[in-house]
C-alpha cells in the first residue's frame, strides 16, 4: 500500500477491511459491557480477538483469564511470561494501523491515560470498539479484573484474580496502615523520567502507592497522569525524598543530576533512592509486589539521616 495514499482514504480502506470480517458475526451476538471509565460499549459474544495498547492492559487480561484470546499488543508487554508470546503492533506512543486491522480485532483495550489520542480517534473511526482500562486507585484493581473477566467472559478465573489481589492490598494495607496514621508524611518526587523531567500527578496509580506506602506524592495536585515539571519547580516544591523510577541500570545517573544541588532537603538528608521495579509503571497487578517493595525503600529512606 503506497505511503503516499491520504490518510482517509488509507482508513476507508481499513474500514472496509474490518467490516466485512466483523460482518461474520451474527448480530444477535452482540451485548453490551461497562468499561472502567463507565462508557458502555457493544461487543460480540466470547470468546473475541483482543488487543491491548499498553502493558498493563495485557497483564490484567492475562489476570482475568483472556490471555488466550490477546491476539496483538505492544512493547514491554512482558508479564506474565507467556505475555511475550502475544505479537506486537508498537509502542505506547504509536502502533502501526495497518498490522492491528490484519489482527481482526473485535475490541481494543486501551489505556485513555497515555497513548496517542490521534490513533485512537482513528480507531473509532475503522469501527473497532474501544474498551477504556484505567485505575487511579489501588483499590479499583480487582474491579478493573472483574469487567474484564465481563468481557472476555472468563468471570470465573476473573472473580479468582480479584479475590487475590484485594488479599495482597489487605495484607499491605495492615502492614503499612501506621504509617499513614502516624501524621507524619514525607513529600516525595517520584522521577519516572529525566530530561526532561517527568513525574506522575494525583490521579495516576503509582501516586496512590506513594499514599499506601505513608508519603506524599509532592505533585500530586497535577491533574496530569505524567506531567513535565521543571527543576526550578522540583526546587520550590523542595521533596523530602527523591524516587528515581528509571530503567534498569539508569536511575543512578538520574540521581547524580539531583545531587550537584545541594540545596535541596532530599540532597542534604541523602534521601535520593533508586527504584527500577518495572511492575510500579506497568499498572497491572504485579503493582501490588512493587508497591511493598517502594514501602520497604521508602521506609529506609525515610529514616536516613536522623
Amino acid at each position: 500500500m503506497s505511503a503516499n495514499r491520504p490518510l482517509s482514504a488509507l482508513i476507508a480502506v481499513l474500514a472496509a477491511i474490518h467490516a466485512s470480517f466483523a460482518g461474520a458475526s451474527p448480530a444477535s451476538a452482540a451485548r453490551t459491557v461497562t468499561d472502567d471509565a463507565g462508557r458502555t460499549l457493544t461487543v460480540r459474544s466470547a470468546p473475541l480477538r483482543i488487543v491491548s495498547l499498553s502493558p498493563g492492559g495485557a497483564e490484567m487480561l492475562f489476570a482475568a483469564g483472556a490471555g488466550a484470546q490477546l491476539v496483538g499488543t505492544v512493547e514491554y508487554s512482558d508479564v506474565p511470561p507467556a505475555a511475550r508470546q502475544v505479537p506486537r503492533i508498537g509502542d505506547a506512543v504509536a502502533i502501526d494501523l495497518e498490522r492491528l486491522v490484519l489482527l481482526h480485532p473485535d475490541v481494543v483495550v486501551a489505556w485513555p491515560g497515555g497513548g496517542n489520542p490521534a490513533q485512537r480517534a482513528k480507531i473509532a473511526r475503522l469501527g473497532i470498539p474501544i474498551y477504556d482500562q484505567q485505575t487511579p486507585h489501588l483499590a479499583q484493581l480487582a474491579d478493573s479484573v472483574r469487567r474484564l473477566g465481563t468481557l472476555a467472559g472468563t468471570q470465573a478465573a476473573a472473580e479468582s484474580a480479584a479475590h487475590s489481589i484485594e488479599a495482597q492490598l489487605a495484607a499491605l494495607n495492615r502492614e503499612h496502615g501506621g504509617a499513614r496514621a502516624s501524621g507524619s508524611q514525607p513529600s516525595v518526587l517520584l522521577e519516572v523520567w529525566n530530561r526532561p523531567i517527568y513525574t506522575v500527578g494525583g490521579g495516576q496509580l503509582m501516586s496512590d502507592a506513594l499514599s499506601l506506602c505513608g508519603v506524599r506524592n509532592v505533585f500530586a495536585d497535577l491533574p496530569e497522569p505524567g506531567p513535565a515539571v521543571s527543576v526550578e519547580a522540583v526546587i520550590a516544591r523542595d521533596p523530602d525524598i527523591i524516587i528515581a523510577a528509571g530503567p534498569p541500570g539508569e536511575s543512578a545517573a538520574w540521581l547524580s543530576d539531583w545531587r550537584r544541588l545541594g540545596s535541596l532537603s532530599a540532597v542534604r538528608h541523602g534521601r535520593l533512592l533508586a527504584f527500577e521495579d518495572q511492575g510500579l509503571s506497568r499498572l497491572g497487578p504485579s503493582v501490588l509486589e512493587a508497591t511493598a517493595a517502594l514501602c520497604r525503600a521508602l521506609a529506609q529512606a525515610s529514616s536516613a539521616g536522623r
